[in-house]
């Protein structure tokens, strides 16, 4: 015969270490509550239940609301380090929200996050760095972290962070340099992604590439890559063993590539037999990127007269399954069979 006895025991998913959530529109005005105790573990009971709500859009635009932003803005500097840590995940985790990166810009929350650029804890400062990565997908949410003065501090600690956080930096500075680059260039963000394209790291290597590409594209970028020598290193790149860093190499000379210094810089550095390698690649925007920088190279008389024997190459390349590398190889054509 059964018995009605109480377990002395918790259900199994019950988590201890959570705040439990108050019913329906009270739940997120009693984390907020939470956040602001002066007792510890309620605080990071509070902050792990909001790591789990704030996955939904519905749940960031009433944390919003109700001024939890703030609450995690004086989290951030909270002497415990699992409060810090936790409260830039749960501000990583609503910044991949659209409302959650424009609540960032409305209350501040980008200079808030600068204030942990040297946290001790190495996993608070790659929430922080995630954060801003998130927020600099918006060209306004980029246009913020520049307005913000974070540059230059950006730069600097590509020199000093772990490979990890190098890669999100650079995916953060390469968004921001596209809407401003001349912080980046005056505080030598060239010789800095010069050592980085000598990274064994592959993902490194590829985005330090990337960048170039980004800060290529203003004439400053372009004197400056030529001046620091980054050329031939892009040459060596185009024959690397990722594809992926090929094609960002050849975007990067795409750029370079444009001034009569880099022109014969690359040419000197023996550029075209890597990028006509590239015409054959299985990526579509390596062949682009590799077909538009050997038309740069056919603008010399050099570089024109040695590539009048691959036209058969580019007239392949008018086939090709991408739109843009067809125009792309019919402009290299006409260039490289004009005739003074």
């Amino acid at each position: 015969m059964s018995h009605a006895r109480v377990s002395m025991y918790l259900p199994p998913d019950i988590n201890p270490a959570q705040a439990s959530i108050a019913y329906g529109c009270r739940a997120l005005p009693k984390l907020n509550e939470e956040l602001q105790s002066e007792d510890l573990l309620t605080r990071q009971k509070a902050l792990m239940a909001l790591c789990d709500l704030m996955h939904d859009p519905e749940h960031v635009y009433a944390a919003i609301d109700i001024g939890c932003l703030e609450s995690l803005k004086a989290l951030l500097k909270d002497n415990n380090d699992m409060v810090r840590i936790k409260a830039t995940e749960v501000l990583s985790i609503m910044a991949t929200h659209n409302v959650g990166r424009e609540g960032f810009l409305k209350h501040d929350v980008i200079l808030a996050l600068a204030y942990l650029l040297n946290d001790p804890q190495s996993a608070c400062r790659e929430k922080l760095h995630l954060a801003l990565k998130h927020v600099a997908q918006l060209p306004s949410g980029a246009q913020g972290i520049v307005n913000s003065g974070l540059i230059p501090s950006l730069v600097w600690k590509l020199q000093r962070e772990e490979e990890e956080i190098q890669g999100l930096l650079l995916d953060t500075l390469a968004a921001c340099l596209l809407e401003d680059p001349t912080e980046a260039l005056s505080n030598r963000v060239v010789p800095f992604l010069k050592q980085k394209l000598l990274s064994t790291n592959d993902d490194i290597r590829s985005k330090a590439a990337c960048m170039l590409t980004v800060v290529s594209i203003p004439l400053e970028g372009k004197n400056q890559v030529w001046q620091h020598d980054v050329i031939p290193i892009l040459v060596h790149l185009l024959k690397d063993k990722m594809e992926e860093v090929q094609a960002n190499a050849a975007g990067a000379l795409m750029y370079a590539t444009m001034t009569t210094q880099g022109k014969y810089a690359a040419l000197d550095a023996e550029a075209i037999h890597p990028l006509l390698n590239l015409l054959c690649s299985s990526l579509s925007k390596a062949r682009l990127n590799a077909t538009k920088a050997l038309t740069m190279l056919a603008e010399t008389p050099e570089g024109r007269k040695f590539l009048r024997s691959h036209v058969p190459v580019f007239r392949t390349l008018e086939e090709d399954t991408s739109e843009a590398v067809r125009r792309a190889a019919r402009t290299a054509i006409k260039v490289i069979e004009w005739k003074p």
